[in-house]
């Protein structure tokens, strides 16, 4: 007959399977991150400003799935629209 698990050990392979999801979502908010400076770097606004939208719904998803914290969500999202702004004002003014 087989053993019963225990509750400490499903509460473990739970745990596991959240750890790796939410980690998962977290290195795609990391990745989009990357590729929006990249792109703020070349000095490309059009691909800038795509990858802008794609990185805010990214972590407005992460969000609402409690993998980030709101005030982290809050802090990534001004600190690049910050450097999209600074980065792209220069060309706007000219």
């Amino acid at each position: 007959m087989a053993r019963k698990q225990s509750s400490a050990e499903k509460a473990f392979k739970q745990s596991e399977v959240r750890r790796l999801h939410n980690k998962a979502i977290k290195s795609t908010c990391k990745t989009y991150a990357k590729q929006f400076v990249e792109a703020v770097h070349a000095k490309d606004k059009a691909l800038a400003e795509a990858k802008l939208k794609v990185l805010v719904s990214n972590l407005d998803s992460a969000r609402s799935k409690g993998v980030l914290t709101r005030n982290a969500v809050s802090r990534k999202k001004s600190r690049m629209m910050k450097l999209f702004n600074v980065s792209f004002a220069a060309s706007a003014a000219n």
